[in-house]
């Protein structure tokens, strides 16, 4: 199952859920120089000397490969 929400109020953001986790998707564009990191239960980027921040659930991960921010939560955490 999946749905669409808004990451950052304004980035569409994807919404898959498995039996285990929900990973949610959004892509911030291949030719953007972007980086992520989780610190204290806030997922933060930078792209193209702009940081923005999300709060999320203890225990998130992120990772950026090819344009798309992935977020991953375990046990179907809400962001």
């Amino acid at each position: 199952m999946n749905t669409e929400q808004q990451l950052f109020d304004e980035t569409p953001l994807r919404r898959f859920e498995y039996d285990d986790s929900v990973v949610l998707a959004a892509d911030v564009g291949p030719e953007t120089d972007a980086s992520v990191d989780v610190v204290d239960g806030t997922v933060i980027v930078v792209a193209d000397d702009e940081q923005r921040e999300q709060d999320v659930p203890e225990g998130a991960r992120a990772f950026i490969n090819n344009g798309v921010l992935t977020i991953e939560l375990s046990d179907e955490e809400d962001i």
